[in-house]
């Protein structure tokens, strides 16, 4: 039985991060419309690794913008990685080296697929599955779009930019539609809320920190129900 599960958690993070690493082949593609080299393109997926940061790079750089505006929204966009930190961390206990690598690996996936299990074992094979994947793949298509660029035309054609969004959401509902959702919903709700109120007149990076804010806030002071598990009783042993 136990092998059952953690088989089914190897299959979740493979099927998270083949929906997301070929959301690279978009990334590839317009970055090289955007005027970077194919080693520069490489270099952001391999080094920055942040989807939401590397496609608000080359944005920026593509209308004309100057590199200090490119790396400053990246920058933005990509500080909601830090938040995660303090969430998987407990669950990894890694020190040394593989501390550094966890934190490279710690994405938007990674850490819905290790904080949506239920043991801490299974949590820690959901992030590392879910994060080499997603590392591997996204590095792998990425140099498929730059290399093949203008054979593709506009990737977003294709679809994989709602292909990614679609796996992430399949991990989140599960976590905000039960019976015990409550306090789960009311963050979703304000964040998405606030989000899309600031998207048409802020720059990339700001509605997604600032819902991130709204999120710690609302989960800080909704009270969770009597039904509802905590989060040391979501994770088995952790402390």
């Amino acid at each position: 039985m136990r092998f059952d599960g953690r088989r089914a958690v190897v299959r979740t993070s493979i099927s998270v991060a083949l929906a997301t690493g070929l959301y690279g082949v978009s990334f590839g593609a317009l970055s090289v419309v955007a005027g970077l080299s194919t080693a520069q393109t490489m270099a952001l997926s391999l080094l920055m690794f942040s989807g939401g940061s590397q496609f608000a790079f080359i944005g920026v750089l593509g209308a004309g913008g100057a590199a200090g505006a490119a790396i400053a929204t990246a920058g933005l966009l990509g500080a909601r990685n830090g938040l995660y930190g303090p969430q998987v961390a407990p669950l990894l206990g890694v020190h040394g080296g593989r501390r550094l690598l966890a934190a490279q690996l710690t994405i938007d996936e990674s850490t819905a697929v290790a904080t949506a299990q239920t043991s801490l074992d299974d949590a820690r094979t959901g992030f590392w599955w879910t994060g080499a994947g997603v590392f591997v793949l996204w590095n792998a298509f990425t140099l498929l779009g730059a290399v093949l660029g203008d054979a593709l035309g506009d990737p977003r054609r294709y679809g994989l930019d709602a292909a990614a969004a679609a796996a992430f959401l399949a991990l989140v509902w599960p976590r905000i539609s039960g019976p015990t959702g409550t306090v789960a919903r009311l963050v979703a709700g304000g964040a998405v809320l606030v989000a899309l109120a600031l998207t048409p007149f802020t720059p990339a990076g700001v509605p997604v920190l600032v819902a991130a804010a709204v999120a710690i806030l609302v989960g800080m002071l909704a009270p969770l129900s009597p039904d509802e598990p905590t989060t040391s009783e979501h994770t088995g042993d952790v402390p």
